[in-house]
């Protein structure tokens, strides 16, 4: 495809992402795998054999009292170390796993330990909401602390998120390989809109409509009934409440401008800014976790007249009856890349498929190792992607 970026156009044999031989500097370098699943390490075994190098030799499993264990069975002293760590459902134990991966070849005297982390965990706690905490900061701290020099991860929930960080940040992103499969799967493509389930998501799908020279659309208003307009910061009590807090203080029938801010705000029901009527609808998002908001956003479109409904989002997390729900939908497909194991969702719904990314992440590795430039990587992106 023309339009494609040109890390995705096939090269020749000896050139091409699946290595033959490589240019080794003389540090040497190792790839492992973090977990303890075997569904987990199907991506870091794909991403060397792209490299042309063998998945270094490690034990990572859990004791009988669920303590963590890793044993390293060659030596990384002096060496680039990459950990490919991918994000199952028990999203602590791959955390923990992580940590101690680090830290073991941290203390065996490996030079640079660089985490490959597709799915980065707790990116959704990355604001202050009432009396909680930043837990993705706290993760930050952790794994620097733990002995990782750099990370490669792959679409942030929010790009911020790398100013958590003390020390370097790649985040890659899956766009390219999403927007090739519209291009090339999805039939009449040109016939479709891209859709933004919420306003805050209109910036990627304005991403997607420019690169594909499509419409946009954005669906506005929620399904639920009652949202604090001040979700952010320390909580903030409602007037109401404050009210019954103290004894005998009532509050004037006029209130000011600023206790109006706090009072809970009813949202419109869901509705479409934008024409989608005889129209593809392709939604586009980073993470795809509780379906509820999206089968809705289904419905809305199927009412307004769209003919086929798609789902594209990075990270397929797909927990609880995700699968399940889907399948009963109104959405046709739902595409998503293979961040996030989900072979077990994909038994249960035949609407869910898999793009790889394996050789953007290989690339990346190969460039980190040997000191290239990573802007390559990056060309045809957009800002707001």
């Amino acid at each position: 495809n023309p339009h494609s970026p040109a890390f995705l156009k096939p090269r020749s044999p000896k050139l091409s992402f699946g290595y033959t031989k490589m240019n080794v500097s003389s540090r040497g370098y190792r790839v492992f795998s973090g977990n303890s699943s075997t569904a987990c390490t199907e991506l870091a075994q794909t991403i060397t054999e792209r490299l042309g190098v063998e998945l270094g030799k490690s034990v990572v499993y859990q004791e009988a009292n669920r303590e963590t264990r890793v044993d390293v069975k060659e030596s990384v002293r002096g060496q680039d170390i990459f950990i490919i760590q991918t994000i199952p459902r028990d999203v602590n134990t791959a955390v923990m796993e992580l940590l101690v991966m680090a830290y073991t070849l941290k203390t065996s005297s490996a030079q640079n330990i660089i985490g490959v982390i597709p799915y980065f965990p707790y990116s959704k706690q990355c604001k202050m909401r009432k009396r909680g905490s930043i837990v993705c900061k706290l993760l930050a701290s952790m794994l620097a602390e733990a002995g990782l020099t750099h990370i490669i991860t792959m679409d942030l929930h929010q790009k911020e998120i790398q100013g958590f960080f003390s020390f370097p940040v790649d985040n890659l992103r899956a766009s390219p390989f999403l927007i090739q499969y519209i291009q090339e799967e999805i039939p009449d493509y040109r016939n479709a809109v891209i859709v933004a389930k919420s306003p805050s998501a209109a910036q990627r799908a304005q991403s997607y409509a420019e690169r594909l020279r499509l419409g946009l659309a954005v669906l506005h208003g929620e399904a639920h009934n009652f949202e604090l307009v001040m979700s952010d910061g320390p909580g903030l009590a409602s007037p109401s409440s404050l009210a019954h807090a103290r004894t005998g203080l009532e509050l004037p029938r006029k209130q000011s401008k600023a206790a109006e801010s706090m009072m809970p705000k009813e949202k419109p029901p869901i509705t479409v800014v934008g024409d989608v009527g005889g129209r593809i609808a392709i939604i586009v998002d980073d993470i795809i976790d509780d379906v509820e908001d999206f089968v809705a956003a289904a419905d809305i479109l199927k009412e307004r007249g769209a003919y086929r409904i798609y789902i594209m989002a990075t990270h397929g997390l797909l927990s609880a009856d995700a699968p399940r729900l889907i399948e009963e939908s109104a959405i046709d497909e739902v595409v998503v890349t293979n961040t996030v194991p989900h072979d077990v969702q994909k038994l249960q719904c035949s609407k869910i498929k898999t793009v790889d990314v394996s050789m953007i992440l290989a690339e990346a590795i190969r460039r980190i190792h040997h000191g290239e430039s990573m802007a390559y990587l990056f060309r045809n992106i957009a800002v707001d992607d």
